[in-house]
């Protein structure tokens, strides 16, 4: 069969994801066809123009309505976090597959009407899954295959750190991840999100408590002004005159304990200076520890304890050979893959899931889980940094 997609969001995320659908289907075979039917977008003439850059079909202004077509069978939402509940939930109960993009929702609460509505739909046959991509970065998939194999031992600790420097120009205009109303928090849920789930993937322990603060640097930026393309940075648009408050976190650090009792420490922070896309995992085990670095992609670091001591340190993978996770259908061992690839493999996984009536990974349980640790640092942030449980109420622990 042909499976349909429309996609709800042009931005950056849009540009990403229209990669994956246009790419996978041509370099991995498929069980299902995969046709990119339709993107959709407020401003008529700039979705219509993402539209012809990005291979779709067609283009619409009102998601309601693709929602409701026939013809539509996946709907990929790339929106902003404030509409994914309403955009997932109404096409869930229209029988529609759904990607959303990370953090699942806004809030604890959005997120678990989401997870309830995506169990109903399972229910019938319609798959939901989030779009924690960097779980599909070959040497990421790998790492968490090594760590269940046994390869570092007890887990002892992690050390998750996603920083980037977009941030620190005081002068970058209030884009709409400035402010809550629409990204629900800033490095918190929009790269924090990623180094949790990816703490919790690789080592297969959930979070279960966590102390930390959340901080807002830039209190006041300029306006955007109305100059705005398909740029895929996170701050298009020029500044104007006028000034607007910034009302998420620029910067969150935090401990989270595993429920094996390990410790992690996590830091998300978009004024890390020099740090332009910085995503990096540490996992300390008895036996061993495993490093990877997003901006080196390709690598992981192996330290094997039970080698003889006069041999031991820090081993360089190449995670390109055809063996590795997702490589077998890219390039020759060597030949790098990059960040748009785990945008292909996302891709891959869904469409195999709907094919052999699977629940695909991450589920949005899963990204419930991420939002409940998300709204427990706000809430050990916002009391002086006590530890907090993570669960549904958000307890804080005196």
């Amino acid at each position: 069969m042909t499976l349909r997609v429309a996609m709800i969001g042009y931005g950056f995320m849009g540009a990403a994801h229209s990669v994956g659908w246009r790419q996978a289907p041509h370099v991995f075979s498929l069980p299902d066809d995969v046709e990119m039917a339709v993107i959709v977008g407020r401003n008529a003439k700039a979705v219509a123009d993402a539209a012809a850059q990005w291979g779709w079909a067609e283009s619409a202004t009102d998601w309601r309505e693709v929602i409701a077509r026939d013809d539509i069978d996946i709907v990929d939402i790339v929106t902003p976090g404030d509409s994914h509940a309403e955009i997932a939930i109404a096409a869930l109960e229209a029988g529609k597959h759904v990607l959303c993009e990370k953090p699942l929702a806004n809030t604890v609460e959005e997120a678990e009407a989401m997870a309830d509505a995506a169990s109903r739909a399972a229910a019938r046959g319609v798959r939901s899954m989030v779009g924690f991509t960097y779980r599909r970065v070959p040497a990421v998939t790998f790492l968490r295959d090594l760590i269940a194999q046994g390869a570092v031992g007890k887990i002892a600790h992690v050390r998750a750190a996603y920083r980037q420097d977009w941030l620190v120009d005081p002068e970058m205009p209030l884009a709409w991840r400035l402010q809550k109303e629409h990204a629900g928090s800033g490095a918190l849920g929009d790269i924090g999100g990623h180094i949790i789930d990816m703490t919790q993937f690789v080592t297969g322990l959930d979070v279960t408590a966590v102390s930390g603060v959340v901080d807002t640097i830039v209190k006041q930026r300029p306006l955007e002004g109305e100059n705005r393309s398909l740029s895929l940075s996170k701050g298009s648009g020029t500044a104007a005159e006028a000034y607007g408050e910034v009302t998420v976190d620029d910067v969150a650090m935090f401990t989270g304990r595993l429920e094996s009792g390990a410790l992690v420490s996590f830091e998300a922070s978009r004024f890390a200076t020099g740090r332009k896309n910085d995503l990096s995992i540490e996992v300390s085990g008895d036996k061993g520890a495993l490093r990877f670095d997003l901006e080196d992609l390709n690598t992981l670091w192996f330290y094997d304890r039970t080698a003889p001591e006069s041999t031991q340190g820090f081993t360089r993978i190449l995670v390109t050979e055809a063996s590795h996770p997702y490589v077998a259908a890219w390039w020759p061992a060597g030949h790098m893959l990059g960040y748009e690839h785990g945008f292909s493999h996302q891709v891959v996984d869904l469409v195999t899931a709907i094919a052999e009536g699977t629940d695909p990974h991450p589920s949005f349980d899963e990204g419930l889980s991420v939002q409940r640790v998300l709204a427990a640092v706000e809430e050990s942030s916002a009391h002086d940094s006590v530890w907090v449980s993570v669960n549904a109420d958000v307890t804080v622990k005196g």
